[in-house]
């Protein structure tokens, strides 16, 4: 897939609306991963994938956002999972499978997928 600029202003525009999770409606925020690294390794049918997987549950609350790259390319792709009150989970080597098993145990049961999950936590430490 070749990136086009208004494909990469339309991806600005998304993040400048973005603010933190725990200062909005949303219960939930997926936010996958598309720096180049991510894209060249399947990052846009990830995002389709979780998409929908939400619109497909009726899931209410639920955003889904897209980042820059996460400075882990050879895990990409990549998504990161918050949910209110819990710790950000960031998984990697997804796939669309991978995406809405994400939304079904993690999203709405609330329980992280060990097998592909990186890390727990903030890198910034809030």
């Amino acid at each position: 897939m070749k990136l086009r600029p208004e494909d990469i202003e339309t991806v600005r525009e998304k993040i400048r609306s973005v603010t933190a999770l725990r200062d909005s409606d949303d219960r939930a925020r997926i936010t996958v991963h598309m720096g180049t690294c991510g894209v060249a390794s399947g990052a846009q049918a990830v995002l389709d994938a979780f998409t929908a997987a939400i619109a497909d549950s009726n899931l209410e609350g639920v955003s889904v956002m897209t980042s820059g790259c996460a400075g882990l390319c050879s895990s990409e792709p990549m998504a990161t999972v918050e949910l209110q009150g819990h710790p950000p989970v960031k998984y990697g080597n997804l796939d669309a499978d991978k995406a809405r098993r994400i939304v079904r145990e993690h999203v709405t049961d609330g329980k992280p997928l060990d097998d592909c999950a990186i890390g727990i936590g903030s890198e910034r430490g809030g």
